[in-house]
């Protein structure tokens, strides 16, 4: 069993994370910091545990920290809890720029820590049987993934998240559309991209192995525009991602159950780990640079 701190008070860490928590036969649910106290003793209230009106105490205080903090934030906060030897557990996208993302590895590794990226759908075993029969089938030569969102509307909970209305769905939505492809096509070699009105980005990615895919991302829509759709294209015909069902908490239980497994086993790399999740940031990186400058970006190191 590991103690766990959260770090973070709004709708995906109240309704995730905290909730994934709370009663897990694995983790002990130590406490919640939050930037707004009056949210955090909010939260800790409703689950049964702690308010910290300091971070540092919260640290000291646990084995493991979960993030759910904009993205900015989370990378900053997350390498201050590595550097006090806190094994981590991270939202999606784990930092906005490549540099941030290779610090944590640094601090990690300097600690012989472990960590995971929470893509919920990597936790869901409906999603890793369809990449089980991606992979087993083989002969692929491209890939079609459409997120479409409508984040900004009255009722949506994120509709108020300041981070995703600056980012748009390339940051939002594009480390899920590469945890459906990355793992079947391979390595993210070169990259061209335009964006488009509404936050959107239209994404041409070359795969290590010569496999071309694409993703159309946003989430400034409208509700009629909704599409969440991943497509492999192969010799064998296509193969579509189907509806996924598996609930949110239960994904981020299994997410912190095979954290705490891998810690019990001394486990410090992991295919879901924070390496995974510098790689996605640097593809994101590279989209914004190839449609803001027109041209294709190759990826270093592959």
């Amino acid at each position: 069993m590991l103690r766990f701190g959260l770090l973070g008070t709004g709708y995906w860490a109240a309704e995730t994370q905290a909730a994934g928590l709370h009663g897990h036969p694995d983790a002990e649910f130590v406490g919640v910091w939050g930037r707004d106290p009056a949210k955090a003793q909010t939260l800790a209230q409703r689950y049964g545990t702690r308010a910290y009106p300091d971070l540092d105490a919260l640290i000291g205080d646990v084995d493991a920290i979960a993030v759910a903090l904009p993205p900015d934030v989370q990378g900053k906060l997350a390498l201050r809890a590595a550097r006090a030897g806190r094994h981590l557990l991270l939202d999606k996208p784990v930092a906005l720029t490549t540099s941030a993302a290779d610090a944590l590895i640094e601090a990690l590794s300097a600690k012989g820590l472990s960590s995971l990226v929470f893509l919920t759908n990597r936790y869901r075993p409906e999603f890793e049987e369809f990449l089980a029969q991606a992979v087993a089938t083989g002969g692929w030569f491209g890939s079609r993934t459409t997120l479409y969102g409508a984040n900004f509307v009255p009722g949506n909970p994120y509709a108020d998240s300041p981070w995703r209305e600056e980012k748009g769905g390339l940051w939002g939505l594009g480390p899920h559309g590469l945890a459906s492809i990355v793992p079947v096509l391979g390595p993210v070699a070169e990259v061209s991209a335009m964006d488009a009105p509404r936050k959107t980005y239209h994404v041409l990615l070359r795969h290590a192995g010569g496999a071309v895919s694409t993703l159309h991302l946003s989430i400034h829509l409208t509700p009629e525009a909704v599409t969440w759709e991943t497509v492999l294209l192969g010799d064998a015909g296509p193969l579509i991602l189907p509806t996924l069902t598996t609930d949110k908490v239960d994904a981020f239980r299994a997410a912190v159950a095979r954290l705490v497994g891998n810690v019990s086993a001394g486990v410090t790399h992991d295919p879901l780990d924070v390496r995974a999740g510098r790689d996605a940031v640097a593809v994101l990186e590279a989209v914004q640079t190839a449609a803001t400058e027109g041209r294709t970006v190759r990826m270093e190191g592959v």
